[in-house]
């Protein structure tokens, strides 16, 4: 790679390095807010600690493993398309 042809900032190991570290310092200012608002919780579960932080973990790592399964079973061979 010449020094013309620069590697795009978002794609940069130091630049992914910083928004890393600036995202889990940002989730955990989040869950810390915990300690300071207020709930009015419908139920019982929604009013325990970092509830919207673990329910929203649970959820996406739910819907990923969901749609792994529905891979399995709409997937196509790589000549599907292919003219016979």
């Amino acid at each position: 790679m010449t020094k013309t042809e620069e590697k795009h900032w978002l794609v940069r190991p130091k630049t992914v390095r910083w928004l890393r570290r600036g995202g889990l310092v940002l989730l955990a200012l989040l869950v810390m807010a915990d300690f300071y608002v207020h709930a009015h919780p419908s139920f019982q579960i929604d009013g325990t600690f970092g509830f919207y932080a673990w329910f929203g973990l649970v959820t996406c790592v739910a819907m990923v493993l969901f749609a792994k399964a529905l891979g399995v079973f709409f997937k196509r061979k790589d000549t599907y398309y292919d003219n016979d």
